[in-house]
């Protein structure tokens, strides 16, 4: 399957001054197998070294910083000699070996000319912050699970990733109910690399569920490997506790609803442990959506899974669905709606977007992007209903040039009259309504001072 990560490590490649590179994420995003399709398609050979398994190496770069002789034990354990713009060297699993992470700074500083690229799980890397991480010394790329378009191409479908891509709005819409039905699909398969392959060999939703759980099960052995017992416990309440959450008609993450009794301060470690490990994600709420949009935390967010299909096996919503009209999309109040969402938009643009709730708590935009001179407004609707009173209140108080809508319905632009406000007078704002399945044309969508 193709990555559109590979264009960015293409990139890295043809940059002079490119440093090793960290490719981070989740266990089992691919990271793996995108570092080995890299070399395969960019260089002549790739040194690959995996840190779990090459104890030898393990004990040569615990103790050794010259860089030539950790070459000549790299090269021993490969069998061959490490070229110079002709040879990757991959370090995988680089968690494993802390001296191998430090390294990447000798690399980087006395053998330039050397192509590394080095990868490990999230939690395992973010564990040595502070302890012999190359800070300054390493480029970084983030890797996650398959966005829609990837799943798309995925499936052989790449004459859809391109009509979306052309923004053709007229014949987008003809094809609007068979892209649906791609998009509800996702909503049960997901973005993990093994479930998609997988669901690319048998086609059996049975089987996915099946992988699915477990996946979520490995994670969940994971707890008891990298925490204390404790906390482990704590991890895994957490972790339960989400798909609840975000059922909720209010999805802002509410620490009573983990465990009876349990303090927030109680759970810090187990929410900082499942954001690091790259298995929760939180959108947090601002007080005033103003740029830059990090100034204004207050303190609330809403607590997303890694992945949209993970999120409906964890919720334990049976594949079967997808066949009864769109209820799948209305399920848990549109918890798979936004997750959906916002996995896309941290998948396609790199953003972590934030959310705005009103101070009485009677309204609340989904999403906030920061643009290059406004905030954007994003309202994600589970279905084709498109009453957005809490979006016409935002815009009506702040008024932003542009406000987005994304939902089942089709394309469409028009311009509306923000709500009557005395002290700022009349005006109206631009409201794009774009399909869940072409969200990833928001950013092009936008007018060209508002891209970030």
């Amino acid at each position: 399957m193709e990555r559109r990560a590979m264009s960015r490590l293409i990139a890295w490649k043809n940059d002079a001054l490119h440093r090793p590179l960290l490719l981070r994420g989740a266990r089992q995003v691919g990271k793996t197998w995108l570092m080995k399709e890299f070399g395969s398609r960019e260089y002549e050979r790739t040194a690959y070294v995996r840190f779990d398994h090459a104890s030898p190496l393990r004990e040569v770069f615990a103790t050794e910083t010259n860089v030539s002789n950790l070459l000549q034990a790299v090269q021993l354990h490969v069998g061959f000699k490490i070229e110079p713009g002709r040879t990757l060297l991959v370090l995988d699993e680089i968690p494993e070996c802390p001296g191998a992470l430090a390294s990447l700074k000798f690399f980087c500083e006395e053998s330039p000319g050397i192509d590394i690229v080095a990868a490990g799980s999230q939690l395992g890397l973010s564990d040595h912050v502070g302890t012999g991480f190359p800070v300054g010394k390493v480029d970084t790329e983030f890797l996650y699970p398959l966005s829609f378009m990837e799943f798309l191409s995925a499936l052989g479908k790449e004459q859809f990733v391109e009509l979306i891509g052309s923004r053709n709005w007229v014949m987008i819409s003809a094809f609007h109910d068979e892209l649906v039905r791609l998009l509800k699909l996702y909503f049960v398969i997901g973005g993990m690399p093994g479930v998609v392959e997988d669901y690319l060999l048998h086609g059996d939703l049975v089987r996915t569920r099946r992988i699915q759980n477990s996946l979520l099960l490995d994670y969940k052995s994971d707890f008891g490997k990298h925490a204390p017992p404790l906390q482990t416990r704590r991890i895994e309440a957490v972790w339960d506790s989400l798909p609840g959450q975000l059922s909720r008609e209010n999805k802002r993450f509410m620490f009573s609803d983990v465990q009876h009794g349990t303090r927030s301060r109680e759970l810090e470690y187990s929410m900082h442990w499942l954001t690091e490990a790259g298995l929760m994600r939180q959108e947090r709420r601002v007080s005033k959506p103003d740029l830059p949009l990090e100034a204004y935390h207050d303190g609330a967010f809403k607590g997303f899974m890694l992945d949209v299909g993970l999120l409906s096996a964890k919720a334990k919503l049976q594949p079967g669905v997808i066949l009864e009209g769109s209820r799948i999309f209305e399920e848990f109040k549109g918890a798979l709606t936004e997750q959906f969402v916002q996995q896309e938009l941290v998948a396609e643009f790199g953003e972590e977007p934030h959310y705005w709730a009103s101070s009485r708590g009677d309204a609340e935009v989904d999403f906030l992007l920061q643009g290059s001179g406004a905030v954007i407004p994003v309202e994600a609707k589970a279905s084709v209903n498109l009453q957005a009173k809490s979006l016409k209140n935002y815009c009506g108080k702040f008024r932003p040039p542009t406000a987005v809508r994304t939902s089942l319905a089709r394309y469409h632009r028009q311009r509306v009259e923000y709500m009557p406000n005395a002290e700022m007078g009349s005006g109206q704002y631009e409201l794009i309504d774009i399909p869940l399945y072409a969200l990833s044309q928001l950013i092009a969508e936008l007018p060209n001072d508002e891209r970030s």
